[in-house]
């Protein structure tokens, strides 16, 4: 029997029916087509479907759309305003922290949450606070400075060098 929900995405208020065993991750990406979130092992180890909701980093393919009712999510697709980039997205491009990618929405997602916390951590701080978003290409160094770059960024700092780091 489906429920009636309705979540805020993204700032715009969807309404819709879903099954009560529907995940979070599901509604966003097939419900919505929403991509950006990914799927990556079902089980809440890798991070990739990491999304905020009502501000809190989520894995959303451990929380059912039902338990998303009345609540405000924020996709890797509403991080930018208009034409502009998020500073996190920002810094992951001019870091070289993408490569392949897939794990890419999700840890923006932990990061901005990370910022918001704190906009100006240290390096045992982000790793640790990235520590359940996995990344299977990186090595995780470009990753940290880009990071390290949004939260100048968003102090007005001066920012720091984008020379890539190959270790």
């Amino acid at each position: 029997m489906e429920k009636q929900i309705t979540v805020t995405i993204n700032g715009e208020a969807k309404t819709l029916n879903v099954e009560p065993r529907l995940l979070l991750v599901h509604l966003i990406r097939e419900n919505l087509n929403m991509t950006g979130t990914h799927i990556g092992c079902d089980t809440s180890s890798c991070g990739a479907c990491t999304v905020l909701m009502d501000g809190k980093a989520v894995k959303s393919c451990t929380v059912l759309a039902v338990q998303a009712d009345g609540k405000s999510v924020t996709t890797v697709e509403g991080l930018a305003t208009g034409n502009n980039l998020h500073p996190i997205q920002e810094a992951f491009k001019e870091n070289h922290a993408l490569h392949c990618g897939f794990c890419t929405p999700g840890m923006m997602m932990r990061a901005v949450e990370l910022l918001d916390k704190n906009n100006n951590p240290t390096e045992e701080e982000i790793r640790w606070g990235i520590s359940g978003n996995l990344c299977r290409c990186t090595g995780y160094n470009n990753i940290v400075r880009a990071i390290q770059y949004a939260g100048a960024k968003m102090r007005g700092d001066k920012l720091p060098s984008t020379d890539p780091v190959f270790v």
